[in-house]
C-alpha cells in the first residue's frame, strides 16, 4: 500500500475542520450521544421534514458518506484516516438498522460509501490489532536521531 503523503494529511486536516464547524460540532453531540435509532418503518415519518434534529442526522451521515466516498475511491489514505478516528463506525452502528427500508424506498445507495467504509475500517483494526502499519514497516521518525532514525 502506497504511503500517505502531505497531500492526505492536509485533506485530511481539512476534514477534520469541517467536523469543528459550530452547526456540525451540535449534530455531532446530538447524533453521538442523544439519538436513538429505530426501525425505518416508525423513523420514515420523521425523515426530511426539516426538524434540527432531521438536519442533524443528515448533517452527521452526509459528512461520513462522503468521507467514505474519498477513501473508497483512493482520494484520502484509507489508513491514514484509521489511524486517526473511529467515529465513522459509530455512526454506521447507529443507522445500519433502518438503512435497508430507506434503499429499498428511495435510494438503492443511500450510505453505501458510509457502509463500505466503517467495514473496511473494521477489517483494518482486525489486522493491525497488536501494531500500525508504520510500526510494522518501521518508518523512521523525522528529525530524530537514535536506533530507529
Amino acid at each position: 500500500m502506497q504511503k500517505p503523503d502531505h497531500q492526505d494529511a492536509e485533506l485530511l486536516l481539512r476534514l477534520y475542520e469541517l467536523r469543528r464547524e459550530e452547526r456540525m460540532r451540535q449534530a455531532r453531540q446530538w447524533f453521538l450521544h442523544a439519538y436513538q435509532p429505530v426501525p425505518w418503518e416508525q423513523m420514515k415519518g420523521t425523515y426530511m421534514k426539516g426538524t434540527p434534529e432531521d438536519a442533524s442526522l443528515r448533517m452527521v451521515t452526509s459528512y461520513w458518506d462522503m468521507v467514505g466516498a474519498l477513501v473508497n475511491n483512493g482520494v484520502l489514505h484509507a489508513a491514514l484516516l484509521f489511524e486517526t478516528t473511529g467515529e465513522d463506525i459509530l455512526v454506521w452502528n447507529k443507522v445500519r438498522g433502518w438503512v435497508e427500508g430507506i434503499r429499498k424506498e428511495n435510494r438503492p445507495t443511500y450510505l453505501r460509501n458510509l457502509e463500505l467504509l466503517a467495514t473496511r475500517h473494521l477489517e483494518w483494526r482486525q489486522r493491525h490489532a497488536t501494531s500500525l502499519p508504520h510500526e510494522q514497516a518501521k518508518v523512521p521518525l523525522r528529525g530524530v536521531s537514535g536506533p530507529d532514525s
